[in-house]
């Protein structure tokens, strides 16, 4: 998953999202049912390509 531009100490202040809107997928990945999409690469609870 992409968390996306993250004001974080890597990120900066410049970046456009805060760090809840950057965990927000990896903590919808980490509890999704047996049945969800795998093996995907997702931003925003949404596929990205890559």
């Amino acid at each position: 998953m992409c968390p996306g531009w993250v004001k974080t100490d890597m990120g900066g202040g410049g970046a456009t999202r805060e760090v809840e809107e950057g965990a927000a997928t990896a903590v919808w990945l980490a509890t999704l049912d047996n049945d969800a999409p795998t093996g995907g690469f997702f931003r925003d609870k949404k596929p990205i390509p890559w």
